[in-house]
């Protein structure tokens, strides 16, 4: 006996088929079948409990899907908003499927309710759907279970409880949905046919060791189109006139999914585990909110005039910066915490087979406790920015970045781990460089009157910025390699130093010649690798590419910066989106998705271009 509503758990599919939604907590990641295979519930750094993008078995699900084989699929994103709809089409009519993580009246939900639309367009199509919770995150020891409530069934994963709402829905649920099927998952199940004009819905609610709220569909329903203007208004904040508009737009909207809206705090990417190459062995946690990819971000926020998703921002990572006496940490979980356990350190391989069986799957991530001096720039940046854009640094801020460029005077001289989150330290040029610009947005600031160092700090900060330059002039450049290399103890060639393209720690023509080298040695077509050698480990960096765009466009190269941009915008998925690398070979997606710093880097290429085309100087970074 089979269940005729539950389908086996579907294979892997490519990385390129997964469209993005959130709510400023957590992100669903749905696949152009329409099954869910990503969503921790029910914020974004806890255990997810959907999870079949990294185990197809036991991962968990949530499926919805035409019950005829060989549908086709087409899929957009609603208007300008992360309300997702795709249309199935088969033999015997055609159906759409809006998917929302539903927002409230005043904002963020204080519950995950993801809700599932289903509208009949021509014919009939029968559906089948199914919520199957998964356990391979967490401490692994308590199983899904069932537990029967006065209002319903819940299911129970760990601290997590599931309740499902939902209208015309078609939900199958015996009292024990593991009768007569010993072997089958705990879930919430059931199948409809729509017919035109017909609207069908069932939506998800979930909580973490908490009361559960049980909405009433109907309610749900005009949630929908609730999150979908509420995403349009926040889009009508948005300013952004010039070529490339789609992507740019879909960019800052892809950058907003990863906004932890309880703190401010931003996410690097929306999932883990997922490989860079097909081998296995580079599989990493980005559910981290980096210092470096905030400061980046907060630039962009600036530029569009988004007010309230800078300050929250800025104010984030100075009060955590703050609670932890200005201590350099390279990333905080997104609550503001440093991560503790298996999530510092040291990483916790979770059972779970991977991605098309790439593994392993972890939680946590091992570079938290490396040395990166490109974080004191990333902080004094951010904070330069944030002034230039009409704000005023309080009083304890300026006493935290005058120690903070201090602490780049007294350990720029030091190995460290580079942009890159190398294991073995070395003396990086895009390190060194990044101290520099500490030292020269802190002299900015202290002019301005906005960070009160002493006279001999003064002193001190000049006498350093002079220092790296010289160690720049001398032990960064090769005149054999005509390039600045990626240390002095190697000829590689570092695509972070991209970033600094318009930096005047040097001569310009140092700068030229090593963006030319860059692009000969490190291109593949449109793309960009991340430093030498390291095509035999991985896919191309998207953010590289960009970053080159925008060194073309800054040194004059400005036809080939275009077409650079316009292969690059096509290298998307069809919703948008990009992952955190590209194969060169077959421009497959790999790492993890949606990755800030790719849409990031789209954003400042395309703005910094379009000033060239208008005649401007582009912004500094």
């Amino acid at each position: 006996m089979t269940r005729p509503d539950i389908a086996p758990s579907r294979a892997y599919i490519p990385l390129r088929d997964y469209a993005a939604i959130g709510d400023g907590r957590t992100v669903a990641l749905i696949a152009s079948d329409g099954q869910v295979d990503w969503m921790p519930v029910p914020a974004l750094h806890t255990p997810p409990v959907f999870a079949g993008l990294v185990d197809a078995e036991g991962g968990g699900r949530i499926e919805l899907r035409p019950q005829e084989d060989g549908f086709e699929t087409s899929r957009e994103y609603v208007a300008s908003s992360n309300v997702l709809r795709t249309t199935f089409r088969t033999s015997t009519g055609t159906v759409t499927v809006t998917d929302a993580l539903v927002t409230g009246v005043a904002g963020r939900l204080p519950w995950l309710e993801l809700a599932r639309r289903i509208d009949g367009v021509e014919g009939e199509v029968p559906m089948r759907w199914a919520v199957v919770p998964g356990s391979i995150f967490g401490d692994g020891t308590e199983p899904v279970s069932r537990v029967d409530t006065v209002h319903g069934p819940i299911l129970r994963a760990g601290h997590i409880d599931l309740v499902l709402v939902g209208f015309e829905h078609g939900r199958l649920d015996p009292h024990e949905p593991s009768d007569g099927f010993p072997d089958g998952p705990l879930s919430f199940f059931g199948a409809f046919t729509t017919a035109p004009g017909s609207r069908h819905l069932f939506a998800l609610c979930g909580t973490d060791d908490e009361p559960i709220h049980v909405p009433d569909p109907y309610n749900v329903d005009r949630g929908i189109d609730r999150t979908v203007a509420s995403w349009e208004s926040w889009f009508e904040e948005f300013g952004y006139e010039g070529p490339w508009s789609d992507a740019v737009v879909r960019s800052a909207l892809a950058l907003k999914l990863l906004i932890f809206s309880p703190t401010g705090a931003i996410a690097a990417a929306a999932t883990t585990g997922l490989p860079e190459n097909l081998r296995g062995g580079k599989n990493y946690d980005y559910r981290f909110a980096w210092v470096r990819d905030l400061a980046y971000t907060v630039g962009s926020l600036i530029r569009f005039g988004l007010r309230e998703e800078t300050h929250a921002a800025v104010s984030w990572v100075l009060k955590t910066l703050k609670d932890f006496d200005g201590d350099l940490h390279i990333f905080f979980e997104l609550d503001g915490t440093v991560p503790t356990g298996p999530r510092k350190g040291e990483v916790h391989e979770v059972p779970a087979e991977g991605w098309m069986g790439i593994g392993p799957v972890v939680e946590g991530n091992d570079a938290s406790g490396q040395l990166q001096l490109g974080v004191f720039a990333d902080v004094v940046g951010i904070m330069r920015r944030y002034v230039e854009a009409g704000n005023i640094l309080d009083e304890r801020t300026s006493e935290l970045l005058v120690a903070f460029t201090d602490a780049a005077c007294r350990n720029w001289q030091k190995k460290d781990s580079g942009m890159w989150e190398l294991p073995e330290e070395h003396h990086y040029t895009s390190s060194k460089i990044g101290c520099w610009q500490a030292i020269t947005d802190a002299l900015h600031l202290a002019s301005i009157g906005e960070i009160k160092p002493t006279d001999d700090d003064l002193e001190h900060w000049r006498r350093n910025r002079a220092l790296i330059e010289e160690w720049l002039a001398e032990e960064a450049w090769s005149p054999e390699r005509g390039a600045y290399t990626m240390h002095p103890e190697t000829d590689a060639l570092d695509a972070s130093i991209l970033l600094h393209a318009a930096r005047d720690f040097g001569p310009r023509d140092r700068l030229e010649q090593t963006v030319a080298r860059i692009d000969e040695e490190l291109s593949a077509g449109p793309l960009l690798y991340r430093y030498s050698g390291v095509s035999a480990e991985e896919g191309t960096f998207v953010a590289c590419a960009f970053w080159l765009v925008e060194a073309f466009a800054r040194h004059g190269r400005v036809d080939e910066a275009r077409r650079r941009m316009d292969e690059l915008v096509g290298l998307a998925n069809d919703v948008g989106l990009y992952a955190e690398m590209i194969s060169a070979e077959d421009h497959s997606f790999l790492g993890n998705l949606p990755q800030g710093l790719s849409h990031l880097a789209l954003i400042d290429a395309a703005v910094a271009l379009r000033d060239v085309l208008d005649g401007k100087e582009p912004e500094e970074r």
